[in-house]
Order: structure tokens, then C-alpha cells, then sequence
């Protein structure tokens, strides 16, 4: 069982002016590496990832149980704050939606906190993380998600900045109120949409 998301699927490289957001570049066949913290070496046995917080059941996946769960694949573009996009990537994992209701919201939730497993986090709207819009992947482009990218596991939210898609990804904490995590109280927006250029706080 698997679920599919096609993002820009089927657009062809003349048409890329138009999927480039304001302030933005296209990084061609490159796919740079920008990371806040010293890249961990992590293997699959260490990677476990729970949904707690507001939610009925606080529920935790190993890597086994985690690649169990029914597949969903995004095909699309993703864009940095540091102005470069790339174009027609392919990220496979599990719908952060399945995950969620596996542990059940709260009606108070509405927000997420990601939290990786090198003390890094990033705040979410709820409603940014439902509705198909965010995944936990484990493989970009046919191939295991390398570390210097986030593998084993990362988190996928394609329509905000890449910073929002917190590397080595530990946890989802669904939260009454939003807290600003570690890009966000140094500066960076809180929300982080590329087509708003929503870069720093008063953008």
C-alpha cells in the first residue's frame, strides 16, 4: 500500500522559471550540504522516531516498524533559505499524517515541534504537516538518504524552507502553542514559505 505525491512531476526544465521562488537560484545536479551541528553517523538500529506530546497515545517506531508503515513518494522541488532550489528530486518515506494518526491529536494540538537526535528543532503548524504536505523519508532519488543529508531519516516539508525538514529527525511534539526552535530563535521566520520569501522575523 502506498500513497503517491506528485509535487512538479511532469514539467519540463524550460518550464523552471516559473517553479523558482522570488530570491531563489537553481542549483542544477548539485544538492548542497548546510548543517547547523556536526553530522552524526547513525545506523538504522538507532533511529526511532515518537509522536508525543498533545496527543491520546504517544507511540514510537523503530526503523523496521517505520519502513512497515504504508510508502508514500514526493516528486518535486525543494528550495533553501540560502537561495538555492533544486528541481524534480524524488524522496520516499511515510506520510507524517499516518504517524499522526496513529498517535491521535488532541483537539488542543496545534502545532509541532521536530526534534532530531542532535538537540535540533523546528516549529510547525499542524496544518502544514497534514493533508499530504510533510513525510518522514528515508531515500532521495532511488538511493538510502545519505547522513550529510539527514539519513537515516529526516523529515520532508517540501512547500517550506529546507530548514523546516530537520535532519536525522528524532520526533514529532504536538504542542497547544507554537515554539520557535533553534532557526527560529536565531532569527529566521517562523513559518518559512519560499513564495512569500519569508526568510527572516519581519519578513
Amino acid at each position: 500500500m502506498s500513497g503517491f505525491t506528485r509535487g512538479f512531476t511532469g514539467r519540463h526544465r524550460d518550464d523552471h522559471g516559473r517553479r523558482l521562488p522570488p530570491g531563489q537560484y537553481d542549483t542544477g545536479d548539485s544538492w548542497p550540504v548546510l548543517s547547523a551541528e556536526i553530522t552524526p553517523r547513525l545506523s538504522t538500529q538507532d533511529c526511532t522516531i515518537i509522536v508525543d506530546g498533545l496527543v491520546e497515545q504517544p507511540t514510537t517506531w523503530t526503523w523496521d516498524e517505520l519502513r512497515a508503515l504504508p510508502r508514500s513518494t514526493y516528486e518535486g522541488d525543494i528550495h533553501c533559505v540560502t537561495t538555492w532550489s533544486k528541481f524534480d528530486m524524488t524522496f520516499t518515506g511515510v506520510s507524517v499524517e499516518v504517524l499522526l494518526q496513529a498517535a491521535g491529536p488532541q483537539p488542543a494540538a496545534s502545532h509541532l515541534l521536530a526534534r532530531s537526535h542532535t538537540g535540533y528543532t523546528t516549529n510547525l503548524p499542524l496544518a502544514d504537516v497534514v493533508d499530504g504536505r510533510a513525510w518522514v523519508v528515508w531515500e532521495a532519488d532511488g538511493e538510502p538518504l545519505a547522513a550529510e543529508h539527514g539519513g537515516p531519516l529526516r523529515l520532508l516539508v517540501t512547500h517550506l524552507y529546507f530548514w523546516k525538514s530537520a535532519k536525522w529527525v528524532s520526533g514529532l511534539e504536538l504542542l497547544d502553542h507554537d515554539e520557535r526552535g533553534f532557526w527560529e530563535q536565531n532569527g529566521y521566520h517562523d513559518r518559512g514559505d519560499p513564495w512569500l520569501e519569508q526568510r527572516y522575523h519581519g519578513d
